[in-house]
C-alpha cells in the first residue's frame, strides 16, 4: 500500500474503531441522540464468514428498540427454539426458549452480515455519520495526557480524526487496545478449541442448537441461513495441528461417528481441510476499560468462548450501557476517566459472570465422557429441565445476568425512511 501523504484532519464527537455489532450498535444509538460519529472499519465489506451468528433474546430486544431487528430478519434468518444436549442419541438436556415471554421467545440464527448491513444502513440514514471502510487505526493522538483522536491508514491516504472520545470496538485482538498500552488479560480458561464449518442441508433443519456428545467427541450443530447447518467440533485446546496432520478422511470418519445422522452430508460436502476454520477459544478481561478520552467495548474489553451464544448479546448490551454514559459525558464536561467509569462498573460483573458460567458449561458439555460423568450430567440436566430452576436459568442465559435497557428517552433523531427501491449500503 502506498500513501499519498497526510489528509486534512477531520473532527467528530466520537470516533468508533470497528464496525462489528458493538461498534455499529453504539454508533446508531449515539446518532439517534444527536451525537456526531465517525466509524472506521478495516474491511471494505461484510462479505466474509463470521462464526458468531446466534442472537439471544436480550440482543433481539435491543435491536428491536433500535428499529432494525425486523429488517435484519427479512434479509434471511432461522428461528431456533432452544438448546439441547444429546448423548448416545438421547436428549440429556432440553432448554426450551418457548417458555420465555413473547415476542422474544426464541433464538435467531441471524447471519452477522445481515445484522451489520442493516445497522450500517440505519446509521447512513441519520445526520452526523461518517463511515470510513478500509481504514485501519495507525496511532492514537494524545493531548495533555488524554486520548484526543486517532490516525487512520486508508486505501490511499493517512487521516487524523480528532475526537472527544475514541471507542475501541475492534474485537478480541484489538489494535486500539494495544496502542493504548492496555493488556488484554488473556487466560486459557477453556480446555477446548472449536473447528467450524457449514454444510448444505435442505430439509434437515432441527430448530435447535444441539451439542452431540460421543466417546471422545463433542459436536455443536445448528440451522443457519440459507438451508445449511453450522457445525462446531470441539478439540483439545491447541490440538488442531495434530488433528489436521491426520488428513481430512479420518476427521470425517470421526465426525460421522459422533453425529451419524449427518454422515451422508459430511462425506459428500466436507472435502478438504480448507473447509474447516479454527477458533482459538480463550477468555480475556482487560483490567482497565476506560482512560481519559478512550473506552473499550465488547470483545476489546472482554472476550468469551462460544458456548451459550453470548458474544453478540454482550456486545449489544455493552453498546446500550455505554450510550447514556457517553451522552452525559459529552454534554456535561468531557469524556474523562471518571465520567466513563460507570460503564465498566455496570458491565464488568456481567462479563465476569458469563465467563464463569461458560467454563462450567464447557466442562459439563464438552468435557471427557465416562459412566460417572454421564450419570452426573443426567442428574443435573433433569434438575434444569424439570424444575422452576430451568426457567430461571433460561431467562438468565437469554437476557444476560444484567439486562440493559435502551435509553430511548435520549433519542432526538430518527433514521430517514428508506426510499422504495433504493439500494442499502
Amino acid at each position: 500500500m502506498t500513501s499519498a501523504g497526510p489528509a486534512p484532519a477531520a473532527h467528530t464527537d466520537v470516533l468508533v474503531v470497528g464496525a462489528g455489532p458493538a461498534g455499529l450498535a453504539l454508533s446508531l444509538l449515539l446518532l439517534r441522540s444527536g451525537i456526531q460519529v465517525t466509524l472506521a472499519e478495516k474491511s471494505t465489506s461484510f462479505a466474509r464468514d463470521f462464526h458468531g451468528e446466534i442472537l439471544q433474546p436480550g440482543g433481539q430486544r435491543i435491536l428491536d428498540h433500535l428499529g432494525v431487528l425486523a429488517a435484519a430478519r427479512d434479509r434471511g434468518a432461522r428461528t431456533l427454539d432452544g438448546f439441547q444436549v444429546l448423548e448416545g442419541g438421547r436428549v440429556l438436556l432440553d432448554i426450551d426458549y418457548r417458555r420465555l415471554t413473547p415476542p422474544y421467545a426464541q433464538l435467531l440464527a441471524l447471519p452477522q452480515r445481515h445484522l451489520l448491513e442493516e445497522l450500517l444502513a440505519a446509521c447512513h440514514r441519520l445526520p452526523g455519520f461518517t463511515y470510513l471502510p478500509g481504514h485501519r487505526i495507525h496511532a492514537l493522538v494524545h493531548e495533555h495526557d488524554r486520548c484526543a483522536g486517532a490516525t487512520l491508514t486508508g486505501p490511499a491516504t493517512r487521516t487524523t480524526v480528532a475526537a472527544h472520545v475514541v471507542v475501541a470496538a475492534d474485537g478480541r485482538f484489538s489494535r486500539t487496545r494495544t496502542l493504548a498500552g492496555i493488556d488484554a488479560g488473556r487466560t486459557e480458561a477453556f480446555d477446548q478449541d472449536i473447528v467450524w464449518f457449514t454444510l448444505p442441508a435442505p430439509g434437515r433443519a432441527t430448530r435447535r442448537v444441539r451439542i452431540h456428545r460421543a466417546a471422545g467427541a463433542a459436536v455443536l450443530v445448528h440451522d443457519t441461513h440459507p438451508d445449511r447447518l453450522r457445525i462446531g467440533w470441539a478439540l483439545p485446546h491447541r490440538g488442531w495441528q495434530a488433528a489436521a496432520a491426520r488428513g481430512i478422511a479420518p476427521l470425517k470418519d470421526e465426525l460421522a461417528a459422533a453425529v451419524p445422522e449427518l454422515a451422508d452430508l459430511l462425506h459428500t460436502h466436507l472435502t478438504s481441510l480448507s473447509d474447516l476454520t479454527l477458533l482459538d477459544v480463550f477468555a480475556a478481561h482487560a483490567q482497565h476499560w476506560v482512560h481519559d478520552g478512550l473506552v473499550l467495548i465488547g470483545d476489546a474489553a472482554h472476550t468469551h468462548g462460544p458456548l451459550g451464544a453470548q458474544g453478540i448479546n454482550l456486545a449489544l448490551q455493552d453498546a446500550a450501557a455505554l450510550h447514556p454514559v457517553l451522552v452525559d459525558a459529552l454534554h456535561t464536561g468531557g469524556c474523562t476517566r471518571e465520567r466513563l467509569a460507570p460503564f465498566q462498573q455496570l458491565r464488568e460483573r456481567a462479563a465476569t459472570q458469563v465467563t464463569r458460567v461458560q467454563r462450567m458449561q464447557a466442562k459439563a458439555f464438552l468435557g471427557p465422557a465416562g459412566p460417572l460423568t454421564t450419570h452426573l450430567r443426567a442428574r443435573a440436566a433433569a434438575l434444569v429441565t424439570r424444575t422452576p430452576l430451568g426457567a430461571h436459568l433460561t431467562s438468565r442465559i437469554a437476557f444476560g445476568p444484567a439486562p440493559v435497557p435502551v435509553r430511548t428517552d435520549l433519542f432526538t433523531a430518527a433514521p430517514a425512511p428508506l426510499q422504495k427501491g433504493a439500494p442499502t449500503p
